[in-house]
């Protein structure tokens, strides 16, 4: 048996919101041939983004979420939570016990949506982030009560086709929202600065631009390939009363991790308001 042939999808996709976060997962599931463009259709009110995906991929699309659920195996919840209950309201009456519902929704637990579905619908609940959109994110999936293993393992594919992919339990989700979900714009915050840095101590801002991104890049690598802890790669920078010394003592006076733990808290807070 062939690599394409184990990756191979055969069901049918439906996502219900044709924003940012479903093109990433279309865009992946396509690029690594997963499934086929004629077996996805996306649902959405705006006539420019329907537009933009069929042009773009070639997949089914309809302004109607009704349609994206009835011809779908898997359905994709793409919205935003703050308009779930509408959308499932809408979906509930086409939704059967042959459909599996995905949701990527921050803070809408399994519990809410298998009780706004009809009783035994198989829910899966995605916390994915944005770096999803260039295939490089990084997700988190649970379970809800009918939902099986084998829901988690196609689930788990469709999310590993724009990046890496967790189960965790439901419990963690919400920390998992608070962390990676959010952890992109900490980042890139960081980045920012970093930049402005550059350019205070004189260096024109393009330069300073693609110093910053490859060393963010290149840093984020070192960990992933040589499975060091972060303070032995800190280590192998900081000479004994070197630059970086002097650098890394300024940031521990302004508690640059205190400030990171409790932005991480703020957010996983605001996760579980989401939810609630």
């Amino acid at each position: 048996m062939t690599a394409k042939e184990q990756v191979e999808i055969r069901e049918t996709l439906g996502f219900v919101g044709g924003g940012q976060m479903a093109e990433a997962l279309i865009k992946g599931l396509l690029s690594k041939e997963f499934l086929k463009p004629g077996r996805i259709t996306a649902s959405d009110l705006s006539e420019d983004r329907k537009n933009h995906l069929k042009k773009t991929f070639g997949i089914n699309t309809t302004s109607e979420n009704k349609e994206a659920v009835k011809g779908s195996d898997i359905i994709v919840l793409a919205v935003k939570p703050q308009v779930m209950s509408i959308v499932l309201e809408d979906i509930r009456p086409v939704v059967s016990s042959n459909h599996l519902v995905v949701s990527i929704a921050a803070g809408i637990t399994t519990l809410s949506l298998e009780k706004r579905l009809p009783e035994g619908t198989r829910v899966v609940r995605v916390m994915p982030n944005t770096p999803a959109l260039v295939q490089a994110g990084a997700a988190a999936l649970c379970k809800g009560t009918a939902a099986g293993r084998g829901d988690l393992d196609i689930v788990r594919q469709i999310l590993e086709a724009v990046g890496k992919a967790v189960v965790v339990p439901e419990a963690l989700m919400d920390a998992v929202t608070g962390l990676s979900g959010s952890g992109p714009a900490y980042v890139f915050t960081f980045i920012e600065g970093l930049i402005d840095a550059g350019v205070r101590e004189g260096l024109p801002r393009t330069v300073a631009q693609e110093l910053v991104v490859q060393t963010v890049l290149g840093a984020a690598l070192m960990c992933r390939n040589t499975g060091k802890h972060p303070a032995e790669l800190t280590a192998m920078v900081t000479s004994p009363g070197g630059t970086t010394a002097a650098g890394l003592h300024i940031l521990e006076r302004a508690a640059l991790r205190g400030i990171l733990l409790d932005a991480v808290r703020a957010a996983t807070e605001r996760s579980r308001e989401l939810g609630g």
